[in-house]
């Protein structure tokens, strides 16, 4: 019982330690996939961005201005973004960046890493239970065992080296 306890405490710390470790990750990796970005389909990478940016309401890295830096942008040379920067409300939105006011301005960095220490919140929390269980059912064992202790009734099961 006290190696759960334990196991729970350690998890815990390490879980408090990837809260601060995760916004560094995710800008690195984030930056990574916008520079893969293709814009096609079947690319896990473009699916993965476009799909994050849909969900989110989301455009770039920190803006829509970070697409300008990708290769993709230089390759299309249309002056625009990909159409998942779209709002939802604008109908005619073709991910121009003439018309701004039709694009998410949120970077989805910052969405990301939000998303992320909130579900590392909720697996802490139930570390945390799950650890304070844990400390109720020793101090549950200790009080019996104290109680039993005490008692005059109480006998021991071992007599002369043998098991009773």
């Amino acid at each position: 019982m006290g190696q759960c306890g334990i196991t729970s405490s350690k998890t815990v710390l390490v879980f408090l330690n990837l809260i601060f470790w995760v916004e560094n990750e995710v800008d690195r990796s984030i930056q990574k996939v916008y520079k893969t970005y293709n814009g096609t389909n079947p690319d896990a990478a473009s699916r993965a961005i476009d799909y994050v940016q849909r969900q989110l309401h989301c455009c770039g890295i920190h803006n829509y201005s970070d697409w300008e830096n990708t290769d993709w942008f230089k390759e299309t040379k249309n002056q625009s973004v990909p159409l998942s920067c779209c709002r939802e409300t604008a109908s005619s939105c073709n991910g121009s960046l003439a018309h701004p006011s039709n694009l998410y301005a949120e970077g989805c960095e910052a969405l990301v890493v939000k998303k992320l220490q909130e579900i590392m919140m909720h697996v802490i929390w139930a570390a945390l239970a799950f650890a304070a269980i844990q400390l109720l059912g020793m101090l549950c064992a200790c009080i019996v065992l104290c109680r039993r202790s005490r008692d005059p009734a109480y006998e021991l099961l071992i007599t002369g080296g043998t098991y009773a």
